[in-house]
């Protein structure tokens, strides 16, 4: 049980969860006391914050949803070097978008941004959305990374609750439980409402968010450095890292395949382009089959498939978030085949050595270069 706070210092109480809500006076310390920190400490020179460009935002926004923001610069950077406009996403063609988003992971959040730009270009005539409702109606927003761009681009007062916030704010107010949970989840959008300033929402959006990234981080919060500190409940009683608690744990079951490396005598190795839902859907990967088939069939009808005059690669283990996939690399020859593009787009050749620009899974590409090598 976290300790009574002083008599007075909370006004009111979220039904929902019977904990109390801070009062105004509270919120304004702790906003302000986050607004300073940040103007010494905090991260002034991310590259989607230089001019606060809605669609440079957006990008960004989706970009570090599962991600780090040390492994999101690099790609943001080539990302917009590409496509430098919101009409410029919105005129490429998928697979070139995939080419670009391939090794971030999570690949939905790049069809859904082809698909967003499309919408916004078609139904807002090219200007990004400014009302929550509208900007949450795009493919791959939700409330939170709508209110980031809100804040940021436009100064509305619009919460926000990514990862960073909830541990943060469950931190600070002792709230017990796991995030994800829909009371938790909603009391922790309570808090979140109701300590946003009306005032330098934008700054204060990224402070909130900074300081979850850098100070009060997941394993080791550096407490001492936290500007928040003296009201923490959790730093009070000691035990920062008793909060948020922890998600129920899963053994990821491991699922295994064989990915048939089919080349021609041109060196080229045939692609399948993947269903657009599920793993890696809508990249081009390497032919499947069950990995207890050993009498494999071609891919592609009309052809034989030939023993490999190499060795197979090693088994290769690709860890996704609900499972791990062992894949075991089977290599064949293949007679003569068509030239270019093949079956409306389900097929393709694929030379290692002029690689086109299409989506590839990460260990696909890794095992086309270590064959190339």
């Amino acid at each position: 049980m976290c300790a009574a706070r002083p008599p007075g210092r909370y006004r009111e109480v979220n039904r929902k969860t019977d904990m109390e809500l801070p009062g105004e006076a509270e919120a304004g310390r702790f906003s302000g006391a986050l607004l300073a920190w940040h103007r010494r400490h905090g991260r002034m020179d991310l590259p989607w914050h230089r001019d606060n460009d809605p669609y440079r935002v957006w990008l960004s926004e989706i970009m570090l949803q599962q991600t780090r923001v040390s492994a999101v610069i690099p790609y943001f950077e080539r990302f917009v070097a590409r496509f430098p406009t919101l009409e410029s996403l919105a005129d490429a063609d998928v697979d070139d978008v995939l080419h670009h988003w391939s090794g971030l992971g999570y690949y939905a959040r790049a069809r859904n941004l082809h698909r967003a730009a499309r919408m916004i270009v078609t139904d807002h005539g090219g200007r990004f959305p400014d009302t929550l409702e509208s900007v949450m109606a795009l493919p791959g927003v939700g409330r939170s990374t709508a209110g980031a761009i809100l804040a940021f681009c436009f100064n509305r007062r619009e919460p926000i609750l990514d990862g960073n916030v909830k541990r943060v704010l469950a931190r600070f107010f002792c709230v017990p439980g796991y995030p994800d949970d829909a009371p938790v989840n909603r009391m922790l959008w309570s808090l979140a409402d109701r300590l946003t300033p009306a005032r330098e929402v934008g700054r204060y959006t990224q402070a909130i968010m900074d300081l979850g990234a850098t100070v009060c981080t997941r394993s080791r919060p550096a407490c001492p450095e936290c500007p928040l500190k003296e009201d923490c409940r959790a730093h009070s009683l000691g035990k920062p890292g008793d909060y948020p608690a922890p998600g129920r744990k899963k053994t990821r079951p491991v699922r295994e395949i064989q990915m048939l490396l089919v080349e021609d005598p041109e060196g080229r190795f045939l692609l399948e382009r993947r269903p657009q839902r599920g793993v890696w859907g809508g990249l081009w990967s390497l032919p499947e089959a069950p990995v207890e088939e050993r009498e494999l069939r071609s891919p592609l009808p009309g052809y034989e498939l030939e023993p490999a005059l190499h060795t197979d690669p090693d088994p290769v283990r690709h860890g996704f978030t609900h499972f791990e996939l062992m894949i075991h690399p089977r290599r064949f020859r293949i007679s003569a085949p068509e030239a270019g593009v093949m079956d409306a787009g389900v097929h393709l050749w694929y030379n290692p050595a002029e690689p086109p620009n299409i989506g590839l899974p990460v260990v696909v590409s890794r095992l086309l270069a270590s064959i190339q090598r």
